[in-house]
């Protein structure tokens, strides 16, 4: 009976504290010094030559004007965490150490020989290659070496990795990572024997790139393997690595120019304000000889309202924009007219001026019939009649012909177009919806243009009509049944309201 050791679950928490080093500013250039005068475009047309900025002061600055204005490193003029962080086809090349977990149910041995569990904490070095085909993804090799003793102290043994795996990290000079891979562990000892099984490989770490050529890493593993007398299953080797990995390969950072901001010919080296436009000898513009304080482009001489951004003639707002300033504007946050600038009355609130409305206390029905005057009223019946589905207007089948039937229904139309001339009216044509939509849209418009020119032809003037084709997007019944269908097959007539309806909200 073999008796069995439990796995042993090991957590480490790695803290790593970062100091940020700020990039130091440009020492300013003298007004005094040639180079910072603006640049001027030479009288034969060629390019002028720009001057750089540089971290070594006005004279590294004017060297570096002479070499044709290149910075010495683009990456001393980025932002800490993007200084020397990784990019597109890297490599790194490594070496690591740190301590191994063996597992005391390992399955590493000789099965000739007697099984014996290692000693719980051994020393881990080897050297690993990655390659990053992008800065965020990379794959990588790497074998390691772990020197250790069987538990009882009876002889020596040596485990050995070797495994491939990929890295997902972030791309910045302090790079968190994730890592998954496969490979093989082995054993070499004298009692225990060798044996080599295959690994499931994971863990995650975190990357400090120091420099261009070095980076820093910590590493924490999981290479999970057999475990002793049990079919199918699995025991956990825990490492934790610290290695030092040398760059090759790198993207060299482009050379960062000199640049003018503000566009006003002198270099932002040497402009002492250069967010602004300005002239010599500094780049600053001209002290204001007069402030303007609501910054309207009134000098508060000549601004009437001197806190109040405004326009002419006297710098003062006007909200509503209706053409009277604020200071002069009884409402100025509504449109008005003379001779206040607020806006005609409306006393019923009908959205009809009391000026045009012919019933000032009662408020207009606004059913689309002589909403124009202001007054209650009431559709005529003769008009309601032809208002809505009109039955007794018909065509042959998919045809936009009107049959002889339908001229009774439509001349009775006309007559009451004819009396009531401020009608206007919206004729839409609808169908079934059998066959092809955009036909049956087609169709319809036709029919109601046929109505519509019938109409005209008879004296109503074409102004008062308007036509479009629905097809059958809009049903009144169920296009399942033969009953459904021939009611959908209609022409409605709408109301738009009278042609002199004007002054209506």
């Amino acid at each position: 009976m073999h008796r069995y050791l439990s796995p042993t679950a090991t957590a480490l928490a790695i803290l790593m504290t970062t100091p940020v080093a700020s990039a130091a500013e440009p020492a300013a250039a003298s007004a005094a010094d040639p180079a910072a005068a603006p640049a001027e475009a030479p009288a034969d047309g060629s390019a002028g030559v720009s001057t750089s900025i540089s971290l070594g002061g006005p004279k590294a600055d004017a060297s570096a004007g002479a070499n044709g204005g290149k910075a010495d490193d683009g990456a001393a003029n980025e932002k800490w965490i993007k200084r020397y962080r990784p990019t597109r086809n890297q490599m790194e090349l490594g070496i690591f150490g740190g301590i191994m977990l063996p597992n005391t149910n390992h399955e590493l041995y000789d099965p000739a020989l007697t099984w014996q569990s290692y000693k719980k904490l051994a020393p881990d070095v080897g050297l690993r290659f990655g390659f990053y085909p992008l800065s965020f993804l990379g794959l990588e090799v790497e074998g390691s070496v772990v020197p250790t003793k069987l538990r009882d102290g009876s002889s020596n043994a040596l485990i050995g990795n070797f495994r491939g795996y990929g890295v997902l990290q972030l791309p910045y000079r302090i790079a968190p990572f994730l890592l998954a891979g496969v490979g093989v562990m082995g054993t070499n000892g004298s009692t225990i024997g060798n044996d080599v099984d295959g690994t499931v490989h994971f863990g995650g770490g975190v990357k400090f790139y120091i420099n261009r050529l070095l980076a820093l890493r910590i590493d924490a593993r999981d290479s999970v393997t057999a475990k002793h007398m049990v079919d199918g299953g699995k025991v956990h080797h825990i490492e934790v690595l610290l290695g030092l990995s040398l760059l090759l390969n790198r993207k060299k950072p482009e050379p960062k120019r000199d640049i003018d901001s503000d566009g006003d010919g002198f270099f932002d080296s040497v402009d002492k304000c250069v967010k602004v436009p300005g002239i010599a000898p500094d780049g600053c513009p001209p002290p204001a000889e007069e402030p303007d304080t609501d910054g309207d482009g009134f000098k508060d001489s000549v601004d009437a309202c001197v806190t109040d951004p405004g326009t002419e003639p006297d710098g003062c707002p006007d909200s509503d924009g209706d053409g009277f300033k604020d200071n002069v504007d009884k409402c100025p946050q509504v449109p008005g007219v003379a001779p206040d600038g607020c806006p005609p009355p409306d006393t019923d609130g009908d959205g009809i001026i009391d000026a045009n409305d012919k019933c000032i206390q009662e408020p207009e029905s606004k059913n689309n019939y002589q909403d124009a005057d202001g007054c209650p009223d009431e559709v005529p019946k003769a008009v309601v009649k032809f208002s809505g589905v009109i039955k007794g207007i018909y065509f042959d089948v998919d045809k936009d012909k009107i049959k002889k039937t339908s001229k009774k229904t439509l001349d009775e139309a006309i007559v009451v177009l004819k009396e009531h001339k401020d009608v206007r009216l919206e004729i839409s044509g609808h169908t079934d919806s059998d066959g092809n939509r955009d036909h049956n849209i087609d169709l319809s418009a036709r029919r109601a243009e046929a109505v519509r020119k019938y109409l005209i032809d008879a004296g109503i003037d074409a102004g008062r009509l308007t036509s479009r084709g629905a097809g059958p997007d809009e049903p009144v019944a169920d296009n399942k049944t033969k009953a459904g269908k021939a009611l959908n097959r209609r022409i409605e007539f709408k109301l738009l309201g009278g042609a002199g309806d004007v002054g209506v909200k």
